[in-house]
């Protein structure tokens, strides 16, 4: 990323220093994620009622950030490019080579705030630190913090296939990750339950496969569909170009990076219904109504299947500017080529031995297609299987043996193993807790984990750009729920992806929670509560020395 030249932002405050407030406060210094170093000193700043924010136009958005929190603390803001006044939010240039591209330094002490950053990547992380620094009484504790991620790669992922959320949920979702300084947000857009993404060339995907018949009710999963029960309703919606367009600019201001997927060669029931010359048999097919795997597939012995893949993706580029397109890749059963006379042929003519290395084989054809129009792709561990695309990254869930194969081949690889970042499984073992998919990932556990594998060298280890969180919405219906299965656990998850790793310790991270929670109160999040239990047992001074 190119460095841009930052500044110090100070702020001095209409009430100054030394005129305490009636009533004398400790405000929390418990930040999430934890930072590099933080310094605690004696005393505190007061905010007055009043902030001048000076501000050159590359620093908008920590400006506009700081601005709109301010705003909720009942503080106004006046937005200038200059000024001398006392109750100032000033920048001036700040390079600071050690800091890399996202870090940031912030001060507080009597002559008030200063937050310092080389690019407004680290400029919007320091403010973003900053409004948890700022306590209910609008009181800011004496603190030096230098700051930086451990790994470039911090992300969160959200399913909209099996149920959808609307634009403002995806930007409040946005809001809330990049608080905690993710920067990346996987949206998964198209599956067998429903394809959300409009795609013009192709009208029908929005007409057809963006809705199915009826949704099962209860746990089911391959295996058990046979069996199920249904609710009778019809399902569905999509995002339109305008909608996404939109969210990605949202996103952007967050310097958060979307990326976008689109399912193949599986996961492809929605389109095949839509469009069922694309498939093996030709259906006719029925946009998925339950949960699991289902052997239809695109076809990849028919060149139309090709013709199709690119001119979505054509549409999705230029919706995107990710470099990143993920491709999914996942869970492709392969009954219906091992019977297809089209794939059959393909297998023949390029000398394909089975039909894994079919699936290779279409794999890297689409990487070859998105690497000529300059992107890279994504796919889940198993585009392994046959043979890797050359330049393909690898996100790694079935465990971690995926990215490790990867990472031994000099591929990059994020690590997202499903027994500690698979948000869907429940967190507590109370048999009051709403429908989820099965599993246990309580907060401990998602803390505990360490995304470089002991098993690769340190030049191997290079390749593991960072971890991300999914969620699976198969049995979460509602926006509400969704932020219960992710706060706090995407908190602990923050501290995994941001925070050094020898200075994490889980005892000091539920001290933190105990403060953060009133953040989170306070943005009106409906999160989980059940690590408040544990909260209460830990000692007053568990922090690791």
């Amino acid at each position: 990323m190119k460095k841009v030249l930052y500044s110090l932002l100070i702020i001095g405050m209409l009430a100054a220093c030394s005129q305490p407030p009636a009533e004398d406060h400790d405000p929390s210094i418990g930040v999430i994620p934890q930072p590099v170093s933080l310094r605690p000193e004696s005393g505190h700043l007061h905010l007055g009622t009043t902030v001048t924010v000076v501000a050159p136009q590359a620093a908008h958005t920590a400006a506009r950030s700081l601005e709109d929190f301010f705003t909720t603390r009942k503080i106004t803001t006046t937005m200038l490019t200059e000024s001398n006044a006392p109750d100032r939010v000033a920048l001036q240039l700040a390079p600071n080579d050690s800091l890399g591209a996202e870090g940031y330094t912030l001060t507080v002490d009597k002559n008030g705030i200063a937050v310092s950053a080389p690019t407004p990547a680290g400029l919007f992380y320091g403010v973003q630190t900053l409004q948890q620094l700022v306590s209910e009484f609008n009181e800011v504790p004496f603190v030096t913090i230098t700051d930086y991620p451990r790994f470039a790669y911090r992300g969160l992922h959200l399913d909209v296939c099996r149920h959808m959320f609307p634009p403002e949920f995806i930007k409040r979702y946005i809001d809330l990750l990049a608080y905690h300084k993710y920067n990346r947000f996987h949206w998964h857009l198209t599956d067998d339950q429903g394809w959300r993404i409009e795609i013009k060339k192709y009208p029908k995907l929005q007409e057809v496969a963006a809705f199915r018949n009826e949704t099962v009710i209860g746990h089911a999963s391959t295996s058990t569909r046979d069996k199920a029960t249904y609710d009778g309703k019809r399902y569905g919606g999509f995002y339109t170009q305008d909608e996404i367009k939109e969210i990605v600019k949202y996103a952007a201001d967050r310097h958060v990076t979307i990326i976008p997927e689109i399912e193949m060669p599986g996961h492809a029931l929605a389109a095949l219904t839509a469009y069922p010359a694309i498939g093996c048999t030709g259906g006719p097919y029925q946009t998925g109504r339950t949960w699991g795997v289902f052997d239809d597939v695109y076809c990849a012995g028919k060149e139309e299947t090709f013709a199709f893949q690119e001119g979505v993706l054509d549409e999705v580029m230029e919706l995107f500017p990710s470099q990143y397109i993920h491709i999914g890749g996942d869970e492709c059963p392969k009954t219906k080529w091992e019977k297809c006379p089209h794939c059959k042929k393909r297998m023949k003519e390029n000398n394909l031995k089975d039909t894994h290395a079919l699936q290779s084989y279409f794999i890297q054809r689409i990487e070859k297609y998105l690497n000529s129009k300059g992107r890279s792709i994504i796919g889940w561990d198993e585009i392994l299987e046959g043979g890797l695309a050359p330049n393909a990254t690898v996100m790694s869930w079935r465990g971690e043996e995926g990215g490790i194969a990867a990472a031994k081949e000099n591929h990059d690889v994020i690590m997202t193993p499903v027994g500690w970042c698979y948000f869907d499984y429940y967190q507590d073992t109370a048999k009051t807790e709403p429908l989820a998919i099965g599993g246990f990932v309580p907060v401990s556990k998602v803390y505990s984990y360490e995304p470089v594998p002991p098993q690769l060298t340190p030049e191997q280890a290079k390749h593991i750009l960072g971890a991300q969180a999914n969620l699976w919405t198969e049995y979460i219906t509602s926006s509400d729920y969704v932020e219960y299965m992710m706060y706090p656990r995407a908190c602990a998850m923050a501290e995994v992806v941001w925070s050094p790793k020898e200075s994490r310790n889980y005892n000091d991270f539920l001290q933190r929670m105990d403060a953060h929670f009133k953040r989170l109160d306070s943005r009106k999040v409906n999160s989980a509560k059940h690590i408040q239990k544990d909260i209460e047992k830990v000692p007053a001074d568990t922090k690791k020395k």
